[in-house]
């Protein structure tokens, strides 16, 4: 599957506008920890690995996440492949053994909106980093990527996002921490 993300830096009134334009689904507690692989290092090819930990309404799920390699040069749609899994310490000591190294866990909050079949936007305050909104939509193949960027761009640019993110959470994060130390 190939997700279609776009991503922008929000404020207090982007977030009431999409509160007050989309359908409330729930709000949801993330902790996604990142890993890097053993033998290349993910940065540089542009992969994530990650464990995602999420609560909501008294409920928890979680997920081992690979996403691909950037596909789009305006968004961060990627090929993603998502498994459940019911023992998160089981898992992460699995990727341990293996020789996975943890690089950093993002923590946020979300609120998750419907916007139509298969679109969903979220607003995301993300620890260390702020506010931000992301629109997902999930595509069959590559033929989907260029007729559904430019639509889903306009549906955030109506919402008041003027400045976009091609980064994930992750590797703002980074960033910020060797800015922050001088590495």
């Amino acid at each position: 599957m190939i997700e279609i993300e776009l991503k922008g830096y929000a404020d207090d009134r982007v977030f009431e506008r999409v509160r007050e334009t989309f359908t409330f689904m729930r709000k949801e507690i993330h902790e996604d920890i990142y890993f890097n692989h053993p033998c290349r290092d993910f940065a540089e090819t542009d992969e994530a690995l990650r464990i995602r930990i999420k609560r909501f309404n008294g409920h928890f799920e979680a997920f081992l996440t690979y996403k691909g390699p950037k596909i789009d040069k305006l968004s961060k749609t990627r090929k993603e492949i998502e498994v459940s899994i019911e023992d998160v310490d089981a898992y992460l000591e699995l990727l341990r053994l293996l020789g996975f190294k943890e690089v950093l866990t993002v923590r946020k909050t979300r609120e998750k909106y419907y916007v139509e079949k298969g679109v969903t936007i979220t607003l995301d305050d993300v620890e260390g980093l702020g506010k931000f909104v992301e629109i997902e939509k999930l595509a069959k193949d590559e033929k989907e990527v260029q007729r559904e960027v430019p639509r889903l761009m306009e549906i955030l640019k109506a919402l008041g996002i003027e400045k976009f993110e091609r980064k994930s959470y992750l590797e703002l994060l980074m960033e910020k921490l060797s800015s922050s130390t001088g590495l």
